[in-house]
């Protein structure tokens, strides 16, 4: 038996009709009032109530390499497993359960889902595994996803679970800063990424999905260390309480490019670009203030950069922004990059560049793959390619618009 593990004592199995609604109802009941470090013993013990034993909670790690086990009481804990080459990674990335018959039962892992916020992964073993099972592991996991992202913002529990290197002051301010990394509705995905995980501090990113408006801004603000990551969060600060007031994107600029003027003076900047997409006609505008452009991605290939005319970063004082616009096609993608990104070089050598870039998009995106996993393989890869190393934060956050209505996920059938 692993480290940590201790089977749960309940008896027999009941497999009676019925049995699993009342199983989930009595630990939603349970769970809202539960402790944080008991969410892994209760979890344990629901799942041996249905014939389960060897339960691990896995949490993706901050650089997105890594599904790294929650330590606690009657949970299975073992070594963190590859996202990029597992069965567990598979069943993250693809947001699916993964079933591997094994010589003692079925090992089964299940996408840890709150809404569209993954969360890690469920593991655990069965004997065997009927629909009626299925069914209920995958209602388990969602109950589980949920208890993770609500508790998480009242203990450090689950944060140094993923942790698995120093995290500078700056990033700490950063990550505590950002939305989900990932978002996915019908008519439209999004995802994002930031390195380096465990000293990022200038770039920061942002988006809320209000009605059929999709809003996003990213940001790299001047310089590296705290410094950075406190313009980064006051831009983003003044990014929401103006979207939040419903006006427009030049007004958006304007604020948040008084924000910083203000609070930091004539010498200070944040380059920034600002995003919103109708998601049921597919209409984008954006207001570029010293970004690198976009890129616009169909049928799996850059098509072209979404050029337009940029006005000056925030806190310098530029002129209103002109707005510029796109038709976005059913499946198209955009993809929003720092200059951290392209502009890495190693002494007396070229900037990695655009043209890199591109290339490496194209790659990435003929395997097809979704969102998340397209930003995660893109930041990975392009970190290798160049060097395994950076001396600037550099970011990714793509959307893909999808399309279509929703108005059928309101009626109950």
């Amino acid at each position: 038996m692993a480290a940590g593990e201790r089977e749960a004592d309940t008896g027999a199995v009941d497999r009676s009709e019925g049995f699993g609604e009342r199983l989930l109802g009595v630990l939603l009941d349970r769970a809202h009032e539960m402790p944080p470090q008991l969410i892994a013993p209760l979890v344990a013990e629901e799942v041996a109530r249905v014939g389960g034993r060897h339960v691990s909670i896995l949490l993706q790690d901050y650089a997105q390499l890594l599904l790294v086990p929650l330590p606690g009481r009657r949970l299975t804990v073992g070594r963190p497993e590859l996202i990029d080459d597992s069965h567990a990674g598979t069943a993250f990335l693809c947001g699916a359960p993964v079933e591997v018959p094994q010589d003692d039962g079925v090992r089964m892992y299940l996408p840890l889902l709150d809404g569209s916020d993954q969360a890690g992964v469920l593991a655990l073993t069965m004997d065997t595994v009927d629909d009626d099972d299925r069914r209920l592991l995958r209602r388990l996991a969602g109950l589980v996803a949920d208890m993770l992202v609500t508790k998480h913002s009242y203990t450090d529990q689950f944060f140094l679970a993923r942790r698995r290197e120093p995290m500078s002051v700056a990033a700490e301010i950063q990550w505590s800063l950002l939305p989900p990394l990932a978002m996915s509705v019908p008519q439209v995905a999004v995802a994002g990424i930031l390195e380096p995980a465990y000293n990022v501090a200038g770039d920061s990113f942002d988006y809320a999905l209000n009605e059929d408006i999709l809003h996003v801004a990213m940001v790299d603000a001047m310089g590296h260390g705290l410094d950075a990551a406190t313009m980064a969060t006051v831009a983003i600060g003044a990014y929401r309480h103006a979207r939040r007031a419903e006006v427009g994107l030049s007004e958006i600029y304007a604020f948040m490019d008084r924000a910083i003027a203000e609070q930091f003076g004539p010498d200070h900047f944040v380059t920034a670009q600002m995003m919103r997409l109708n998601i049921t006609t597919g209409h984008l505008q954006w207001v570029n203030a010293g970004h690198p452009a976009p890129l616009l991605i169909r049928n799996r290939q850059v098509v072209r950069q979404l050029e337009s005319p940029t006005t000056l970063p925030v806190g310098f004082g530029g002129e209103e922004p002109q707005i510029s616009e796109q038709m976005l096609q059913r499946g198209d993608r955009v993809l929003c990059f720092t200059d951290g990104l392209i502009e890495e070089h190693e002494a007396g050598e070229e900037q990695f560049g655009e043209e890199q870039l591109i290339h490496w998009v194209n790659r990435i995106e003929h395997k097809g793959k979704g969102p998340r996993a397209v930003v995660r393989s893109l930041s990975h890869t392009l970190k290798q390619e160049r060097g395994g190393s950076t001396s600037d934060d550099a970011t990714l956050f793509l959307i893909e618009w999808r399309g279509g209505a929703a108005d059928h996920l309101a009626v109950l059938e």
